[in-house]
């Protein structure tokens, strides 16, 4: 019964997507379990000119606050750097993605992390 309730959930929430935004949420969400290669590049628009890039495994802060964003970016197989930039009123900033990415256009996808659910418990 629950998976059953678990499934029309899911679906409900699809109800009125079209393709697009079906890509468009497994894309963000392979970023953001860093298996997207990308570049974030700041930008100053008074003086035209590049003010920081950074390459690789990045996922762009989801809850940050306003005019500030965090960059997270895995570095190796348990290794991570994160990056928080404040912005103003000439500084912007653009994400491109480096490469082309696989997700579907006809399943939703969902991940659900053990270590997240289960906490990692330490004996002193």
């Amino acid at each position: 019964m629950k998976k059953l309730i678990l499934a029309l959930a899911c679906l409900s929430a699809l109800a009125g997507c079209n393709d697009a935004d079906v890509a468009s949420r497994n894309l963000s969400k392979a970023a953001d379990n860093f298996e997207i290669n990308r570049r974030v590049v700041f930008y100053n628009g008074i003086t035209g000119e590049y003010m920081l890039s950074i390459e690789g495994l990045c996922s762009l802060g989801n809850a940050d606050k306003n005019r500030e964003v965090t960059i997270t970016c895995k570095t190796g197989p348990s290794s991570f750097k994160k990056h928080f930039l404040g912005l103003s009123d000439n500084v912007t900033y653009f994400v491109e993605q480096l490469d082309g990415a696989n997700v579907s256009t006809y399943h939703y996808k969902v991940v659900f992390k053990p270590s997240v659910i289960v906490p990692d418990v330490s004996v002193k």
